[in-house]
């Protein structure tokens, strides 16, 4: 199983996309970075429109087979409002299924579950499509 992690930086005029390939063991295949010069303002609650075109460039030159990935973001807010990783899922024809983790809560949320790294209080939420949440939520690399 090949798993990509997605995630952006962003600048004054452009944003870096960046993209770890790893499997199952842990073990990192691939590393790619691309520069998007045409990026989106920021728009509250429309995070999707200026991400989802920078983690699409970069997966341009993934050149694995990708049986998962993983986005720092809410996948679904609840039935009427997709996230970042829904959009990005339909994107990609719902061939392959999306985790978001994300570090903030999203208001209005309800498809997601909370998560806690060792001793931390502070939770992170997991959501996800095309692939069951409460497994998403459990899911380990190494078992």
């Amino acid at each position: 199983m090949n798993i990509a992690c997605f995630d952006v930086y962003y600048y004054e005029t452009y944003a870096k996309s960046c993209c770890i390939i790893f499997n199952k063991e842990e073990q990192i295949l691939s590393q790619y970075t691309v520069i998007v010069e045409d990026i989106e303002d920021y728009e509250p609650g429309k995070f999707y429109k200026r991400e989802l075109p920078c983690i699409l460039k970069a997966l341009e030159n993934v050149e694995e087979k990708i049986n998962l990935i993983i986005t720092d973001s809410f996948v679904l807010i609840n039935e009427d409002r997709k996230g970042l990783g829904a959009h990005l899922y339909d994107a990609l024809e719902c061939k392959i299924p999306v985790i978001g983790v994300a570090k903030t809560f999203f208001k209005d949320a309800e498809n997601y579950v909370e998560i806690y790294r060792g001793e931390s209080t502070k939770p992170l939420y997991v959501s996800s499509i095309g692939i069951d949440l409460n497994y998403s939520a459990d899911f380990k690399l190494s078992s």
